[in-house]
């Protein structure tokens, strides 16, 4: 009988064993090319370098995706202040810890950034006092037509009334109060701390808020908008060392304003003929301390 060579005569459980080896290999080939051609279909455009470097491109595009922030939803409703703070879901109510007065709103990203502010300027021995934030339209309606009736007085003790030309009356109003739906506190973006009087700020305990607000603020995306006027502010309101905005918000309302509202959309108050002639998207919700464009 002819000897066998061992070398031909494996054991079964080795031949299993490369079976499996070979489909494993089978099954991950076939899988690695349905994964590509679906990566492939997925791309918008079949541009040269998509196809040269498919998958690091569909990676960068997933990260850009991920990383993007969400737009807002800004319409000329929420430019206006033509919105229930109660129901809009930007909207937060202020705590009475950080307010002079129960249920004001804030924009919740502008509340958090304050509430980061104020707990900073406690631990440095300076009180942070909201006494308006969020305004709606029939808000700013009743303090404009309350001045553009000689109902409340203006600066200087000084009555709307007493002024006969509309246009002039309206300027007079204007050097410290909004026209209603152009108001940056309908975007409960904005907030007024601590007085309405820029006196206050001049001298002893409002003298140090405002100085380290001017030195501290932007750290937390706040900035004042309506600072003297000068080389980087030629109009509009009077200064209001008081007012003081969440930029990284207001920048997309105030861009958005620029674009969605019209002079037509000025309406639905006492004096509101005037706008076109003062012009007072231009002159006064565009005119702002160019500090706070882009504040990080």
């Amino acid at each position: 009988m002819a000897e066998v060579n061992k070398s031909d005569k494996q054991p079964l459980w080795h031949r299993a064993f490369l079976i499996a080896i070979v489909v494993l290999l089978a099954v991950l080939f076939i899988y690695s090319r349905g994964y590509r051609a679906s990566n492939r279909a997925r791309m918008p455009v079949d541009t040269p370098e998509r196809q040269a470097f498919p998958d690091t491109l569909r990676t960068q595009e997933d990260m850009r995706e991920t990383l993007q922030p969400p737009v807002r939803d800004i319409g000329p409703e929420q430019l206006t202040g033509r919105v229930d703070p109660a129901t809009d879901t930007g909207l937060v109510v202020i705590s009475d810890a950080y307010a002079s007065r129960v249920g004001m709103y804030l924009h919740e990203e502008a509340y958090a950034a304050f509430r980061e502010m104020h707990e900073a300027a406690s631990a440095d021995g300076v009180r942070l006092t909201i006494l308006s934030a969020f305004r709606t339209f029939d808000h700013q309606k009743r303090i404009w037509e309350d001045k553009w009736h000689g109902r409340r007085e203006l600066h200087g003790n000084v009555l709307a009334t007493d002024i006969d030309d509309p246009a002039e009356r309206a300027r007079e109003i204007l050097r410290f109060s909004a026209m209603p739906g152009t108001s940056r506190h309908h975007w409960g973006t904005d907030m007024d701390l601590n007085s309405l009087q820029n006196s206050y700020f001049e001298s002893g305990e409002g003298q140090e808020v405002y100085e380290w607000l001017s030195v501290n603020a932007s750290r937390y995306g706040f900035c004042q908008p309506y600072t003297a006027h000068g080389d980087k502010r030629d109009g509009g309101y009077e200064e209001e060392k008081w007012h003081w905005s969440y930029i990284p918000v207001a920048d997309e309302y105030l861009e958005a304003y620029g674009r969605l509202i019209s002079y037509p959309q000025i309406t639905g108050f006492d004096g509101s003929e005037t706008a076109p002639s003062i012009r007072v998207i231009e002159n006064y919700v565009l005119d702002i301390n160019q500090d706070c464009l882009g504040v990080e």
